[in-house]
């Protein structure tokens, strides 16, 4: 699938992603049924550890039967980070979703057309992408986010 084929009410191209913990990769077909909520994070990125973590913790806790949530670990700069590295991560953010890494770094990333991270993207229960956002700002990203989640949940 061409990149450019990446749109707002069609089906997100599978994604390309590595276990970080040894557990299965669920396939986007295996997630329908729910609106899914993706998380590009990357453990250097201060906006990912202060504000979107505990936001996708938050939509956990408050919506987790509603809808999942997933989060892509990417790597387009800085270190490469250990096994050891995420563990103390999940621990020390009380990651509350499970996580992956992306193939390459950055193969999901590119197809899915992030703009840098924490990026989201939101898809209907049918897995079509309903909404694409960069950033964190509380009252930017984070609220457009919420009023989404809200019209997904409860139309």
């Amino acid at each position: 699938m061409n990149t450019n084929d990446l749109q707002i009410g069609k089906l997100l191209p599978d994604w390309e992603l590595t276990s970080i913990f040894q557990g299965n990769i669920p396939s986007l077909e295996e997630l329908k049924g729910k609106p899914v909520l993706i998380l590009f994070f990357n453990l250097g990125c201060p906006g990912c550890k202060g504000r979107a973590l505990p936001y996708a913790n938050r939509v956990v806790v408050e919506n987790g039967e509603h809808i999942q949530v997933i989060g892509i670990h990417s790597r387009f700069e800085g270190p490469q980070y250990e096994l050891k590295d995420f563990e103390n991560a999940k621990e020390e953010f009380y990651i509350r979703f499970p996580f992956y890494k992306d193939l390459n770094d950055t193969n999901t990333f590119r197809k899915y057309q992030a703009g840098g991270t924490p990026h989201w993207l939101l898809t209907d229960k049918e897995g079509n992408l309903v909404y694409s956002i960069f950033g964190s700002d509380p009252n930017n990203a984070l609220y457009r986010l919420d009023l989404k989640i809200n019209e997904l949940l409860n139309s």
